[in-house]
């Protein structure tokens, strides 16, 4: 078992070396899509990073350098990795095979009309609503039982 986890993190490491795209024609939207999932995480991710080390953090002035100059580099640096790996994370052959599994799954799906999504939405809305109901019918009863009895 642990040569399998080695086997599969030496397989990425290498895929994050390279700048082909596997299987490029199939799949595409569902690489797409999770390709700018994991950007738009990378770029929160570093905008978070550059906010926390321009102006809360005190590690610019003890390695002697502007906070800004500091931010900004790492920051950059992190987005510029993220951005990487999310291009690359969805050609690694693993991940690829299960996204294009994922579409091709996908494409099998009978999806509901408008008239019945409206219907089923409607349903499921009412029915959270009576169920907070009744919850809350239920929470006033035991509240008066148990004041009852002084608990």
């Amino acid at each position: 078992m642990a040569k399998e986890k080695d086997a599969v993190m030496v397989s990425l490491i290498q895929e994050m070396a390279k700048t082909g795209r596997y299987k490029r024609n199939q799949g595409k939207t569902a690489r797409q899509v999770t390709s700018i999932a994991i950007w738009f995480v990378v770029g929160v991710t570093a905008w978070s990073l550059y906010d926390y080390l321009y102006l809360g953090s005190d590690l610019a002035d003890a390695l002697g350098v502007s906070a800004k100059v500091l931010a900004m580099g790492i920051s950059g640096a992190v987005l510029g990795i993220g951005l990487w790996f999310g291009y690359r994370v969805v050609n690694w052959p693993l991940f690829a095979d299960f996204l294009i599994a994922v579409e091709a799954e996908m494409n099998k799906v009978t999806w509901p009309t408008r008239t019945e999504l409206k219907r089923s939405s409607i349903v499921v809305i009412v029915l959270i609503f009576a169920l907070a109901a009744v919850l809350y019918v239920y929470d006033i009863i035991w509240d008066q039982m148990l004041a009852l009895i002084g608990v």
